[in-house]
């Protein structure tokens, strides 16, 4: 497989393409369980693969998402959550929102023993004050901010990647 793709697709494809250089394209490293279904079309431009990710033993997955709520395993959410491959806490953020966010909060995500943890803040993208992540700079812990259905989305496949990715939920705006 060449080191490079580009055009990368979940749940859809992706296109080969060798007049890219690698130092150009976005590297994908950690697709190691990637099976190709079409490796004729290896290296012709507009040819599209399909991937599927061998799944690990992921015990909670974002199923839907909506304006207003998440569905994990299939079980409709209406308020803030934390969720990994084998934790689903329906309390700790319940009630709270973005503008709720403190230390304390980011001090607890750090001893739940994640590598990197997902914030989503809701229908828009919103940044908490960099002194509020300290306890995650300082436990060496990725935080990667986005809107709700990009952290669902990011979760599920990093998840099935066997990664130790941790997703908060923050609680909507009408509660």
């Amino acid at each position: 497989m060449p080191d490079f793709l580009t055009g990368f697709k979940v749940g859809g494809a992706f296109t080969l393409d060798p007049d890219k250089k690698a130092k150009n394209a976005l590297k994908f490293e950690h697709l190691k369980r990637v099976i190709l279904l079409e490796p004729s079309a290896c290296g012709k431009p507009g040819k599209a693969l399909k991937l599927h990710l061998n799944g690990t033993d992921v015990r909670y997955s974002f199923t839907s998402y909506g304006s207003d709520h998440v569905v994990v395993n299939g079980e409709p959410m209406g308020h803030g959550l934390i969720v990994s491959t084998s934790l689903l806490d329906r309390e700790s953020f319940a009630h709270v929102r973005f503008e709720d966010l403190a230390e304390q909060h980011f001090s607890r995500l750090s001893g739940l023993g994640s590598e990197i943890i997902l914030l989503g803040t809701g229908a828009r993208l919103r940044f908490p004050h960099p002194s509020l992540t300290r306890p995650l700079i300082d436990a060496r812990i990725g935080l990667e901010v986005m809107d709700t259905g990009a952290a669902c989305r990011t979760y599920n496949i990093l998840a099935s990647e066997g990664r130790k990715v941790l997703a908060v939920i923050l609680a909507w705006e009408t509660l």
